[in-house]
């Protein structure tokens, strides 16, 4: 029988309930959702001078937006830049005490998130190794409180590291041999050096057999084949890949720039334009196509493409020393590299432009270009509209954006598909923290909290009732006992009537294992009414809230959230614990002192 959550002088004790269907009102991180007949289109915009500084200070009135020609009108703006912890944060987290955890950041945080996508489907061994050297050395001088996150695509897209600001952890990540970080050959895997090596075999094939080539068509129609079966394979794993990514990014607010890294890029996102239209591999995959761009306009994800290659020049021969055979080779290789360079210049402009984001080719310097794709993606405006047109009939709209005054470069979603599934896929769902707590994601900081971690005085008996709502939880398990504490001033606690001051939060945690899968969770919603006194008190040491939650005998990642119903505000934290039998402690010695 669950009992109702009762006051102590400090701590609110909660028995949490399964959550009932509510309506959400947002995270104060993201723009607001407009109650009208259309739907509204959200749009970032990165503006910068010809030396790819940022143009900051610009208002409202500097931008003029249109879509499909159609001048249109900002409902919403805002500029987002990396701004100063505030003054009443608690204490950041190399501060805290043993088992004490907060999602107070180190160092103020960029508004936008990156995720590096190492491509090794796409992308020969040797490029891995140069792509893979070039981050390490970026990571040895980034930026405090930028955030990244590391995913590979190989034969599957693999999640590497989770988003944190944290170097040594993004170090270690890319050097452990299990994360696969560089790959062997897939199958499936092509570039145009493959292209290269088949006109290299059948020139010697033709010059083995004299010159006699009957069959040569043969082995050309055939190899032929096999590079397009080769590419439909490549082609919807690199979609689906983009979708996944899309989805697990779609709760986190704000930008995400998608940092990818390959040699070759087999997709669009938008092929709907007639310069565009979708041919060969696209065509069989125009419906996966259309559905990933939607994602990707839904969860905000602008594109920065960076060639692994580096920089590629021909070498300097004589000509005019070759024989017939000779040139032949090499007019043919020459003409296979340029094609296959233009081929993927262009489909690294298209990813850049349609998507938000830019691209970076014919350099050697990828931690250079990497620094500069975070920088370029730290600093936007976020503009949004409700279109004149709000028929969403499934075609394609196209954005455009200008400043009234200046000349300046910018860069953003060129537009969308006007599809009912897209206004869908945005709207917010009845559970505020679902989203939001998948392992990996960066902490929510619109709510400032600590949490201890601890093993519970009394450990369970195997008879004893699960703490936590997994009932399909199975094997050994060890009692923890969760406390969260919210500085006062992070909720909304309106004055009522009364003289009491009354608040309503929920509180999330979700066990889970390195792969994500749930282990076990327990979340709920507060009502807080606190009197006069009980206020005074939490005003200087916070609100306090003890949970109680079997996890398995493991590693596990604890997700925690606390959302506040009133003022929209989201806080999550991601926290690592290592179960193991220990010596069991009580609250009141593992109790925070207060401050």
């Amino acid at each position: 029988m669950r009992t109702a959550a009762h006051l102590s002088p400090i701590f609110l004790i909660f028995c949490l309930a399964p959550l009932p269907a509510q309506t959400t009102t947002g995270s104060q991180a993201q723009p607001p959702v407009f109650k009208t007949t259309a739907h509204a289109v959200v749009v970032d915009v990165v503006v910068t001078k010809g030396n790819e500084e940022p143009v900051p200070a610009l208002t409202k009135q500097d931008f003029e937006l249109k879509e499909d020609g159609k001048p249109q009108t900002i409902d919403f703006f805002e500029e987002h830049t990396t701004a100063p912890l505030p003054q009443n944060a608690p204490a950041a987290q190399l501060a805290t005490p043993p088992n004490v955890y907060t999602n107070v950041p180190p160092a103020p945080e960029s508004p936008a998130v990156n995720v590096l996508l190492l491509d090794t489907l796409n992308t020969p061994a040797s490029d891995q190794r140069f792509v893979h050297n070039q981050i390490l050395e970026f990571l040895k001088h980034i930026h405090p409180g930028t955030r990244v996150a590391i995913f590979t695509l190989g034969s599957r897209l693999r999640f590497v590291q989770g988003f944190t600001a944290d170097t040594t952890t993004l170090l270690a990540a890319l050097n452990d041999k299990k994360t696969e970080v560089t790959a062997a050959k897939d199958p499936a895997s092509r570039t145009h050096r493959d292209d290269e090596a088949d006109a290299d075999n059948i020139q010697t094939m033709i010059k083995m057999a004299g010159g006699y080539t009957p069959g040569i068509g043969a082995v050309e129609d055939s190899m032929r084949d096999f590079s397009d079966i080769q590419l439909s394979e490549r082609t919807e794993m690199t979609l689906d890949a983009l979708s996944f990514l899309a989805r697990y990014l779609s709760g986190v607010p704000g930008r995400k720039n998608l940092i990818w890294f390959s040699s070759s890029f087999p997709v669009t996102i938008f092929p709907v334009e007639s310069r565009r239209l979708p041919t060969g591999s696209l065509q069989q995959h125009s419906s996966q196509i259309r559905e990933t761009a939607d994602l990707l306009t839904s969860a905000k994800i602008a594109v920065y493409p960076i060639n692994a290659t580096g920089l590629t020049s021909q070498q300097g021969l004589d000509i005019e020393e070759m024989g017939p055979a000779n040139k032949s080779v090499l007019n043919s290789s020459v003409a296979t590299d340029s094609s296959g360079s233009a081929n993927t210049m262009n489909a690294m402009q298209t990813l850049a432009t349609d998507t938000g984001g830019k691209p970076f080719y014919n350099t050697n310097d990828l931690a250079g270009a990497l620094n500069r794709a975070i920088n370029d993606g730290s600093h936007y405006y976020t503009v949004a509209y409700s279109p004149t047109n709000n028929q969403m009939d499934g075609r394609y709209r196209h954005i455009g954006v200008k400043l009234t005054k200046g000349n300046y470069k910018l860069a953003y979603r060129r537009g969308y598909n006007a599809d009912d599934k897209l206004a869908s896929a945005s709207a917010s769902g009845t559970d505020p923290l679902g989203q939001l707590l998948k392992h990996g994601l960066p902490s929510a900081t619109g709510i400032l909290y600590k949490v201890l971690v601890v093993p519970a005085t009394i450990q369970p008996t195997p008879k004893d009732t699960l703490a936590g709502m997994n009932s399909k939880f199975d094997g050994a398990r060890t009692r923890y006992f969760v406390q969260f504490t919210i500085p006062a001033s992070e909720v909304a606690l309106s004055l009522a009537p009364n003289s009491m001051h009354v608040g309503k939060f929920q509180l999330a945690l979700l066990a889970v294992n390195r792969e994500g899968n749930p282990l076990n969770w327990i979340d709920g919603t507060q009502n807080v009414n606190l009197n006069p006194d009980v206020y005074a008190l939490v005003q200087k040491s916070g609100i306090s809230a003890r949970i109680q939650i079997d996890l398995p005998d493991t590693d596990v990642f604890l997700e925690s959230g606390v959302y506040d119903w009133v003022s929209g505000k989201v806080g999550t934290l991601e926290i690592p614990v290592h179960v193991a039998p220990a010596t069991p402690v009580t609250a009141s010695q593992a109790a925070p002192k207060t401050e």
